[in-house]
């Protein structure tokens, strides 16, 4: 059996609004994560594993802090003279222009582009989940059950009311529901969906004509596709974790340093990225560190316990920062304490400043303002 041809497109336009400050002047995508990298190179790295290199980048919010990050795709082996990556912001004048009034929407602008490439696979992916995944095992899914659509599916250990719910049985998907109050199953959808083309491209095509406009994929695609055609469930065994708010995104951190979270540096499947080269971290005389990740060009002279620490951050004497997140180039002065934090980048503090509390998620965004996004 010979391999199908695969056009691998992430949806990189949403404003990531339930991230809060993180992204007020950022694009989700490009939102650190593990100190040194951005959300957008966990897909892009599978991609390059799973030998994947037609890649498609479809912009919207903030595409600049994404296309400063993307250089040219160098990191990832995309930068190509035929094939590679391509970055497809809004535009106007042609079938498809406009802003994308959701995920859905936003590959039906893209399907004349689609169509014109013809490959005889969409791999669909987001770019704000944690996860390893050979995508060629979706592939392989896919084909042995003739389906139109394969969805990645894992088991939630957290509030599967929002994200896409799945019931499946022999392997195939016999129900759906899209961010219920009641959810019937702990099965996520991990928004990693892989689809025949021309039932992709045909079936947009029809909701559109039928219902005027397209939202997000769980509106309408996935349950008229679960109803009307073959529905495969690939079940995902391994760590994933949807980073789309604040406390999943610092739950995220606190698996790594425990050891629980994705393995970045694994030497079989290690994450790339374009984060530019600085001296190591430096840890002066007064400083305190234990169980915690001290990114390049950081420097210590605080305390920090259980924390990630981003690229330039400065920690003064004084400072006590615990189970937080501070991302680059923020400085936390003397007297200053912090406790499940995070800490937007570029954020000046004030001195003696007591942020946070054990049990919740704060968030400072980059005027030192701390907001408690779940209360």
């Amino acid at each position: 059996m010979t391999e199908p041809s695969i056009l691998a497109v992430i949806l990189a336009g949403g404003t990531g609004g339930r991230l809060g400050a993180l992204t007020d002047s950022k694009a989700k995508p490009v939102v650190p994560v593990g100190g040194t990298y951005r959300l957008i190179d966990i897909p892009l790295s599978n991609l390059h594993h799973s030998h994947i290199s037609d890649v498609w980048v479809v912009e919207q919010y903030q595409p600049k802090s994404i296309n400063d990050h993307l250089a040219n795709g160098r990191p990832w082996d995309l930068d190509r003279t035929n094939g590679g990556l391509r970055v497809l912001p809004p535009f106007q004048g042609e079938h498809g222009a406009g802003f994308a009034a959701g995920n859905a929407d936003g590959l039906y602008r893209q399907a004349e582009f689609i169509r014109e490439f013809d490959p005889e696979l969409v791999l669909v992916l987001s770019a704000d989940h944690l996860y390893r995944l050979d995508y060629r095992d979706v592939v392989s899914t896919h084909r042995k059950a003739g389906a139109a659509l394969t969805m990645v599916t894992v088991e939630y250990d957290g509030d599967a009311s929002q994200h896409g719910v799945v019931e499946s049985e022999r392997g195939l998907v016999t129900g759906f529901q899209y961010k219920p109050e009641d959810p019937r199953s702990s099965v996520v959808a991990a928004e990693i969906f892989l689809y025949s083309t021309d039932v992709l491209l045909d079936t947009l095509a029809y909701l559109h004509e039928r219902d005027g406009e397209l939202q997000d994929y769980g509106d309408q695609l996935i349950p008229h596709l679960v109803e009307n055609g073959t529905v495969a469930d690939h079940r995902l065994d391994s760590y994933w974790l949807d980073l789309g708010t604040p406390e999943n995104y610092h739950r995220a951190h606190m698996d790594l340093l425990s050891g629980a979270g994705l393995a970045f540096d694994d030497p079989a499947w290690p994450i790339l990225s374009a984060s530019p080269r600085r001296l190591p971290a430096f840890v002066a005389d007064s400083a305190r560190v234990a169980s915690s990740l001290l990114s390049p060009g950081a420097r210590i002279a605080g305390a920090v316990t259980n924390s990630v620490i981003g690229p330039d951050v400065v920690v003064e004497e004084g400072a006590v920062v615990e189970h937080s997140v501070v991302l680059d180039r923020a400085r936390i002065p003397a007297g200053a304490v912090l406790r499940s934090v995070i800490v937007d980048a570029d954020a000046q503090l004030d001195p003696g400043a007591a942020i946070g509390e054990a049990g919740s998620v704060t968030v400072v965004d980059a005027n030192g303002k701390a907001t408690h996004p779940s209360g």
